[in-house]
């Protein structure tokens, strides 16, 4: 927030955190979501990440992208020299929707918040990026990738690009999860490794290779 000291922001994130925990919106409304918003990161952060909302295991381990999405996402991050102990306590990871929304009623994976559920949780994102502030967002996943980008792209023409939002740097990610096929396609392979390589240069310019 523009005339806001850091530890202002810290602040202010803090007591929006501590709201965001409390929220019931989406439970009033009448969605039979999970709540524990689920979240990690502080002011100071120059890199955010963005998924859809977290999963069952990322709920009950109470930190994001915490099973074999979270392998596959901080291995592609490892590809751009990003270390995942050293991401996971300095920088910004967040969601669409913070709490979990449950399985499908396919059964078939996690069902998809609703356009109201993100509505509802919107607010609490606008504010994370705001008073974070980062120099690089990474949208990961169709969901988080329509903040951005026009959802009636084809990922085949998103993957692999950068694009400025607001002063800031977007570069997405496909859905790291091991029951899409999208990123084990031998083309799109090279479309993440591309993304890959402009998430490092960003890390690079924007750390200066320093370990922080």
């Amino acid at each position: 927030m523009a005339g806001l000291t850091e530890t202002q922001r810290q602040q202010a994130l803090a007591e929006m955190q501590q709201n965001l925990q409390g929220c019931r919106l989406c439970l009033d409304a009448g969605f039979e979501v999970f709540p524990r918003a689920i979240f990690s990161g502080r002011v100071g952060a120059r890199i955010m990440s963005i998924g859809q909302a977290p999963g069952i295991t990322e709920k009950e381990a109470g930190r994001p992208f915490n099973a074999g999405s979270g392998k596959r996402l901080f291995q592609w991050l490892a590809q751009a020299g990003i270390d995942e102990t050293w991401y996971r306590s300095t920088q910004y990871m967040s969601s669409i929707t913070k709490c979990y929304p449950g399985r499908a009623s396919s059964g078939s994976g996690d069902r998809v918040p609703s356009r109201t559920e993100q509505a509802l949780c919107r607010p609490f994102l606008n504010k994370e990026i705001e008073l974070v502030n980062p120099e690089l967002i990474i949208p990961i996943g169709r969901l988080a990738i329509g903040l951005f980008y026009d959802s009636a792209e084809p990922l085949e023409k998103i993957i692999g690009t950068e694009k400025q939002a607001a002063g800031r740097w977007v570069v997405p990610l496909p859905h790291p999860s091991g029951a899409s096929r999208w990123h084990q396609i031998a083309e799109n392979r090279q479309r993440v490794d591309q993304a890959v390589a402009l998430i490092g240069a960003h890390y690079r310019r924007i750390y200066h290779s320093h370990t922080e």
